[in-house]
């Protein structure tokens, strides 16, 4: 099963590097793929993380199992402004296929008009943005997946999201074998 992680200037750090670790745990094949190219990418935070391939070259491997949507304030307006993301998630929605966003990433579902009537979460600093669309049924709960749309709040639910994925691709029984190495307490 294959995985791609979109990564784009200003996404948070943990969003992208939690979700891409947890399900390479899982044995997922997971390709963090640069929205700009294949260089290194500055995040939130001033980390630079390094893509496997450009998302131009990835998208040649797809249709992948499940597309992720990091958060970051400016990762998340970065990923709501391409029309190459829009491309993916609607042919990704129209396959059935799931997506999963963090934190400001829904905003990106939002701007692309993916996922519309599903139950969302995602960070408090856009809920009024996403809760004022009228196009979802806004939670607050830590992960939210409703069919093949998975979302969620923030880095602190980061493995939580995580594993929310590895259930959805993979099972529980796969879930629970990852977390006891972890050691994550849920």
């Amino acid at each position: 099963m294959s995985v791609l992680v979109i990564l784009a200037t200003g996404a948070e750090e943990m969003e992208t590097v939690i979700p891409t670790d947890v399900l390479r745990r899982a044995q997922l094949n997971v390709t963090v793929a640069g929205l700009s190219g294949a260089d290194p990418v500055v995040c939130s935070r001033s980390v630079k993380l390094v893509p496997d391939k450009s998302l131009d070259d990835a998208v040649k491997e797809g249709p992948y199992d499940a597309v992720v949507l990091p958060g970051g304030g400016d990762g998340a307006k970065n990923l709501a402004a391409s029309e190459k993301v829009k491309k993916i998630l609607q042919e990704q929605e129209a396959g059935g296929r799931i997506i999963a966003a963090i934190c400001a990433g829904p905003t990106a579902l939002l701007s692309h008009g993916i996922a519309k009537g599903k139950k969302v979460t995602s960070h408090p600093g856009v809920k009024d943005k996403m809760e004022g669309s009228g196009q979802y049924t806004y939670s607050e709960d830590r992960v939210v997946r409703d069919g093949q749309l998975i979302t969620s709040r923030g880095p602190g639910t980061a493995f939580e999201f995580a594993l929310a994925l590895v259930e959805a691709l993979k099972g529980k029984e796969t879930v629970d074998k990852i977390v006891p190495p972890m050691l994550v307490k849920l």
